[in-house]
């Protein structure tokens, strides 16, 4: 099984045992997503630490006020890196607006052409307001302006009504927690009817901790019950979902 997003230095215990925990639990890959300045460096020194762990480098939209030519320079410098197998997570977030909704835009799009410069893989966040869809309606627009051949990861997907977009675009949606959750059957019939070519899962850890482990903080081991979650709604075994996406996987991220 692999964990397509995790945040490994936000996470306890230390890195030692939720690598290890992750092992047992049968999680062979998992990528590190950095945040910002003062996450990306941790990110990469915890990939090269560990042989399963692979890292991205980006600017999280809540802190795009920080995004100017420094962090620019250092995300590009930092993507060439063996172990940095994607650029992100970036996006927009109408939830938390702790950047204004121009600043996410500039680092998003200055973002994307990184991608495109490095020919990585880009990650996304989109979070509405509880009962709007702006954000995630953004989001869209400018990935289809702007990031034309670049591969599209919708992190966390929490957008049901457009998975339909997201298969016509070719976009992969990964799927978190959430999708265990009683109330996420508009999100379970959108994982069902991804085609498995487009599927991944993660845990967001320390966020986001499955059903069977809510309430608790998240870790990579955890992907396992998404996963087996995933596997149900779309009728396949455990076993036949970790082999998608485990391929999809080294498809995007060539580890």
């Amino acid at each position: 099984m692999i964990d397509s997003h995790t945040h490994l230095f936000l996470c306890e215990p230390d890195e030692d045992q939720l690598i290890s925990a992750a092992r047992e639990a049968g999680v062979s890959r998992i990528l590190n997503v950095g945040l910002g300045a003062d996450s990306n460096p941790t990110a990469v020194a915890q990939a090269d630490r560990h042989e399963e762990v692979f890292a991205t480098v980006g600017s999280h939209p809540t802190s795009a006020d920080e995004f100017g030519d420094e962090l620019e320079a250092e995300v590009l410098s930092l993507s060439e890196h063996e172990k940095v197998r994607a650029i992100g997570e970036t996006g927009i977030d109408h939830y938390r607006e702790t950047a204004s909704r121009a600043d996410q835009r500039r680092a998003f799009e200055a973002q994307i052409e990184i991608a495109r410069e490095r020919d990585l893989p880009i990650v996304i966040h989109a979070r509405d307001r509880d009962g709007e869809t702006t954000a995630t309606d953004e989001v869209f627009e400018i990935l289809d302006a702007r990031a034309g051949g670049v591969a599209v990861i919708l992190h966390c997907f929490l957008a049901p009504w457009r998975v339909g977009d997201a298969i016509e675009r070719g976009w992969y949606c990964s799927f978190s927690g959430i999708v265990t959750y009683p109330k996420s059957d508009e999100l379970r019939q959108a994982a069902a009817d991804l085609p498995e070519r487009l599927l991944l899962v993660e845990t967001d850890a320390p966020y986001l901790a499955p059903q069977p482990v809510r309430g608790r903080p998240n870790q990579p081991a955890h992907v396992v019950a998404t996963a087996r979650g995933v596997a149900e709604v779309r009728g396949e075994t455990y076993e036949q979902l970790e082999r998608t996406v485990e391929a999809n996987a080294r498809t995007l991220f060539g580890w």
